[in-house]
């Protein structure tokens, strides 16, 4: 159940809201003024405010400022002014949405669902998991599978896989390699490359008769494979 903090100073519309949202399947708080709306988002943590921009205590403006520096909350902000230059200032402070009393309650449920769904959206973690045909890197778990099968690497060996599948279809130096996956300079001694490349050939490439590390002469080396 989705939690919506109302912070709004007139009573009626505030006990309107509250009752359509709980009819709605909503979890509802409210406030009256902006210093109580303020502190309720911050302890209580709910999911989307509906602001007022004009409260006793600090505005919805200033409450939306500070908000901003604690929390990503989705915010709508309401206010009986039609004034071009109030709603890019509430949308400057960081409010994601903008109505403009009187509103449909049809048009603000529809807006605080598609808040909702961005938000949630937003807070998904994109997958970075590798795949280039059977083979499958998790960095997260650091496990890696081909066909399904597990595949035991050292921690170098699987950084040094990550960097070539994250570069797939090009070509990278020994130099860089030994840059971004060791993480210095090796004093021009690029040999410690190659012996893990050898590692990996004899994890990967061997035992499963594929080729997926190819050797770019005179450059370096490149992962390729469907």
């Amino acid at each position: 159940m989705s939690r919506i903090l109302i912070v709004e100073d007139e009573r009626k519309i505030a006990r309107f809201l509250e009752l359509e949202l709980q009819h709605e399947g909503y979890e509802v708080q409210t406030a009256g003024d902006g210093r109580t709306g303020l502190d309720l988002a911050l302890s209580w943590k709910p999911d989307l405010m509906i602001l007022d921009l004009m409260l006793p205590e600090l505005s919805g403006i200033e409450v939306c400022r500070r908000l901003r520096h604690e929390s990503d909350l989705p915010i709508i902000m309401l206010t009986a002014k039609d004034d071009v230059s109030d709603k890019v200032m509430g949308l400057d402070m960081g409010a994601d949405d903008y109505m403009t009393k009187p509103f449909a309650i049809e048009e603000l449920l529809a807006r605080i669902r598609v808040g909702l769904k961005k938000h949630r959206a937003s807070q998904t973690p994109v997958s970075s998991v590798l795949t280039a045909g059977q083979l499958t890197l998790d960095p997260a778990s650091y496990a890696v599978t081909f066909a399904g099968k597990p595949v035991s690497l050292t921690k170098k060996e699987f950084d040094l896989l990550r960097y070539l599948m994250q570069h797939k279809g090009q070509a990278v130096t020994r130099d860089a390699l030994l840059t971004d996956v060791w993480g210095y300079d090796y004093a021009g001694d690029t040999n410690v490359v190659d012996v893990y490349i050898r590692y990996l050939r004899h994890k990967i490439d061997e035992p499963f008769g594929v080729k997926t590390i190819h050797t770019i002469r005179a450059v370096g080396y490149m992962f390729s494979y469907e």
